[in-house]
């Protein structure tokens, strides 16, 4: 039986390379729009971000996101981000 690779990506905020699966990629749209992709196949530039509250709140805090995407993220995207997460970790509000 054939083994699968498991992809692995880098979160910009700990470094940490981890499975593509415990990540969520954050997307420049092509039009400058910034969004999260749960499908990680969105066409623009990406960055992942481990699946955790507290690292969101430290990117959010250091601004990495919009330094690796160029471009500035407003407060109802870092919202949507962690309504993502907490919906992904099985967390309710």
């Amino acid at each position: 039986m054939k083994v699968r690779k498991i992809p692995m990506r880098t979160c910009v905020v700990t470094k940490e390379q981890l499975p593509k699966s415990e990540l969520l990629r954050i997307v420049r749209m092509p039009d400058g729009q910034v969004e999260p992709d749960e499908t990680g196949k969105k066409n623009g530039r990406g960055a992942y971000i481990k699946l955790d509250l507290e690292v969101l709140k430290k990117a959010e805090k250091s601004k990495i996101l919009e330094r690796r995407l160029e471009c500035s993220i407003d407060e109802d995207t870092y919202l949507k981000i962690e309504e993502i997460i907490r919906k992904k970790r099985g967390e309710e509000k």
